[in-house]
């Protein structure tokens, strides 16, 4: 797994949580984590397909 996806896929698991956490306290403004866990989850996903298409590439051209 690339290093950006690992750092994209604490992201994503830590803004959850915040927004998890800052809801079950009563601070409903704490759902603007949300947001970032949607954008850090689809730099995991372009990350994570990037290095399968070059991956794929790799062995096409061996």
């Amino acid at each position: 797994m690339p290093r950006t996806s690992l750092f994209a896929l604490i992201v994503v698991v830590l803004a959850l949580v915040a927004a998890v956490v800052s809801v079950i306290e009563g601070f409903w403004l704490g759902l603007i984590w949300l947001p970032l866990a949607g954008v850090a989850s689809n730099v995991l996903w372009m990350n994570r397909r990037k290095a399968k298409l070059a991956e794929a590439m790799a062995v096409e051209q061996a």
